[in-house]
């Protein structure tokens, strides 16, 4: 588990290296133009979600190592690929390599977490991913501005070159891991995809988990960058060093308050922990409207508005020792490299059109951008308290059923695989 760990932690570092400055990479040091680097970020995306159908099928046909191994693999070669690329036909390619080596990581990371815990361990687990994934994004993209010159092509070449170098290294470190087989259902994932799919679109649990994380990720998520920084910057008059402030105060709220939550979160229901992040986020979204629609001084609506980001932290250390360990306590035994790359599938395509429906929002519609992502914020404690009948009570707050199942080595998952 600590390799694991290590291997999250090695892989968000590399992802914060360089995604940051991969738009002024294309567009100005490679002098391609905004479209062309619109285009790397698009292709960048998309390139995720073609692949993420597949890799649940490969984790659970191959098992959750050597699918990561060729992840690292393929990441590192297209981050090498595209220092070195100059022409928006080397450029391209390389973006799809990158993203789609990336995006496969982290389901597959996540089965390997599931493998290596237990019902009672896995809250704690999945907490740790997220607080070391916040730690190497926020690290990397730190060294990573230091290190890039727009002056100079050799400082993003040197960028990539270090990514692709620190992929590598996790290709050693995760090599040396061993972790024990799921056992396979009989019947279906091995031999048809199809059959794999249709018994996950069958579980209404996990589809209902899935439509209340795509609203999840499309209202909190998929506004960080482009509406509600676009909110900030046009109705709020946030200054581009406050908007970084915000930035931080969100990423602090989550390595300071990530495991004292913990404690709390992991010995109540789950689906009432999620509904009680849609009110943490929905007061966020009040404060953003305090912000940019009140009346108050710049200081004021400053305040406001990185309070928003950091409330938007705190919800976040609230669901990570939650969600992603329901996706597993859901998956049937040997599907959850399948149900984890299903639910990686939902986020992304809420990354992908939450920017694309907030950020104009953001820019110029104030009042209906804030009111809209606070009702969908209740939304989200509508949508968790209905998840919550379904969901079987091991499922639902495992702590609670601990006294009713056998604790003993991984025995406590067992009545959760069945059930679900």
């Amino acid at each position: 588990m600590r390799r694991i760990h290590v291997g999250n932690a090695l892989s968000a570092f590399g992802l914060g290296f360089t995604v940051p400055y991969l738009y002024v990479y294309v567009a100005q040091v490679r002098e391609l133009g905004a479209m062309t680097a619109g285009l790397v970020l698009a292709v960048f995306a998309v390139a995720a979600l073609l692949v993420l159908p597949f890799a649940g099928r490969a984790i659970v046909r191959r098992g959750p190592l050597p699918v990561l191994l060729a992840a690292l693999v393929t990441a590192a070669l297209g981050a090498l690929s595209l220092g070195m690329a100059g022409t928006a036909a080397t450029v391209l390619p390389s973006a799809v390599a990158l993203g789609a080596g990336q995006a496969v990581m982290q389901p597959a990371l996540a089965t390997m977490i599931v493998d290596c815990s237990s019902a009672e361990t896995r809250s704690r687990a999945f907490a740790t991913q997220f607080f070391l994934q916040n730690l190497g994004l926020g690290v990397g993209g730190l060294i990573g501005g230091h290190l890039v010159d727009t002056s100079r092509v050799s400082s993003f070449t040197l960028l990539f070159s270090l990514e692709a170098a620190v992929f590598l290294l996790l290709v050693v470190v995760m090599a040396t891991v061993r972790t024990p087989h799921a056992p396979r259902i009989e019947g279906a994932p091995a031999v048809s995809a199809k059959g794999g799919w249709r018994q996950l679109l069958g579980n209404r649990a996990m589809v209902q988990l899935c439509v209340l994380g795509f609203v999840l990720f499309f209202a909190c998520y998929g506004q960080f960058e482009s509406g509600l920084s676009a909110y900030g910057v046009e109705a709020a008059g946030i200054s581009t060093s406050a908007l970084g402030t915000a930035l931080a105060a969100n990423t602090l709220m989550i390595v300071v308050a990530q495991f004292a939550v913990l404690r709390f979160v992991e010995r109540r229901r789950r689906s009432r922990v999620i509904a009680a992040v849609g009110l943490v986020w929905a007061v966020a979204w009040a404060a953003a409207a305090y912000a940019g629609l009140g009346h108050g001084s710049r200081t004021m609506a400053t305040a406001a508005f990185v309070s928003t980001y950091a409330l938007f932290g705190l919800g976040e250390a609230m669901l990570s020792p939650t969600v992603a360990p329901l996706v597993a306590d859901l998956a049937p035994t040997g599907m959850a490299g399948q149900y984890n790359s299903a639910f990686a599938l939902v986020k992304q395509l809420a990354l992908a059109i939450g920017p694309a429906v907030g950020g104009p929002m953001g820019a110029s519609l104030h009042a209906p951008y804030v009111v809209t992502f606070l009702l969908f914020s209740l939304g989200i404690s509508v949508l968790a308290l209905r998840l919550g009948r379904r969901l079987t009570a091991v499922q639902d707050h495992p702590w609670g059923a601990r006294s009713r199942v056998v604790a003993r080595g991984g025995a406590a998952a067992e009545p959760v695989t069945a059930e679900a």
